[in-house]
C-alpha cells in the first residue's frame, strides 16, 4: 500500500467519535504500532488535528472534513464491480442510478486512478433480468422503504394462484432470481415471492406498522436459527 493511501485510511479510521487505539489502527492497516504513531506524528505536524496520546487511544478533533472520494485502486475496484452487478442485475431504474454514480466518481478522481475505471479484470455476466420481475423491482422497494402495503396475484410453480396482501420488508438477490421477503397477512407469517411469479402489482394507501417479531431482522433471525 503506498504510504499516502495508508495515511488517509489511518485518518478514515480517526474519523469517529471512539477512541481508537494504536494496536488496533495496526491491525487494520497491517503494519507495526511503530509505524502508527510515526504517520499520526507526521499527520499532526502537516495539521491534521488528532487528539489523543500513546498507550489511550486516538481521534479526530470534532468538524474536521476529509476531502471527498479519496480512493485507493483496490477501492475503487470494489466500487467497479458493485456498479456493474447493478447495471446487469436489477431494474432500468437502479441500473440508470448506478451509472450516474460511476460518472460522478470518473469525473472526481485522480488521474493516476482514472485507469482502474477501465480494468475488465472483473466481469459480472448480465443475465438480462426477467421483463416482469424488473417492472415489479421499482414498485416493491419504495413499499419498502415507505412501510406501504401491496397487493399482487402470485403464481405458484405449480400453476396454483392465489392474491396476497403483503408487508414488503426487502429484496434478496439468489443469482438469477430476485426474491420479495414480506409478512403475508394470508399465511399471518413470513414468505418470500418470486418477482417473475407475481402479477399485478399494486401498492396500497395502507402502511404498516413495525411490529416486533414481524421485521426484517425478525425474519433473518430465524434464517440464522435455520441454519
Amino acid at each position: 500500500m503506498r504510504r499516502a493511501d495508508r495515511l488517509f485510511q489511518l485518518v478514515q479510521q480517526l474519523h469517529h467519535e471512539r477512541v481508537t487505539t494504536a494496536r488496533t489502527l495496526a491491525e487494520l492497516l497491517q503494519v507495526s504500532e511503530r509505524t502508527i504513531y510515526r504517520d499520526i506524528q507526521d499527520l499532526c505536524l502537516n495539521g491534521v488535528p488528532i487528539v489523543g496520546e500513546a498507550g489511550i487511544g486516538y481521534k479526530l478533533m470534532k468538524g474536521f472534513q476529509l476531502p471527498p472520494l479519496m480512493f485507493t485502486a483496490q477501492e475503487l475496484e470494489a466500487l467497479l464491480l458493485g456498479v456493474r452487478m447493478v447495471q446487469a442485475w436489477t431494474d432500468q431504474q437502479m441500473a440508470a442510478a448506478a451509472t450516474q454514480v460511476l460518472k460522478k466518481i470518473e469525473a472526481v478522481v485522480p488521474e493516476r486512478l482514472k485507469p482502474e475505471l477501465g480494468r475488465q479484470q472483473i466481469m459480472v455476466p448480465d443475465f438480462s433480468m426477467n421483463t416482469q420481475a424488473g417492472m415489479h423491482m421499482p414498485l416493491l422497494r419504495d413499499a419498502a422503504r415507505l412501510q406501504q402495503k401491496a397487493s399482487f396475484d402470485y403464481v405458484r410453480a405449480d400453476g396454483q394462484r392465489s392474491n396476497r396482501i403483503v408487508h414488503p420488508l426487502g429484496l434478496f438477490y439468489w443469482g438469477r432470481v430476485w426474491t420479495l421477503v414480506a409478512w403475508c397477512e394470508l399465511r399471518d407469517e413470513f414468505r418470500h415471492f418470486r418477482l417473475d411469479r407475481m402479477e399485478a402489482v399494486v401498492l396500497l394507501t395502507e402502511c404498516y406498522e413495525s411490529t416486533v417479531g414481524r421485521t426484517l431482522q425478525d425474519f433473518l433471525a430465524t434464517v440464522c436459527d435455520d441454519y
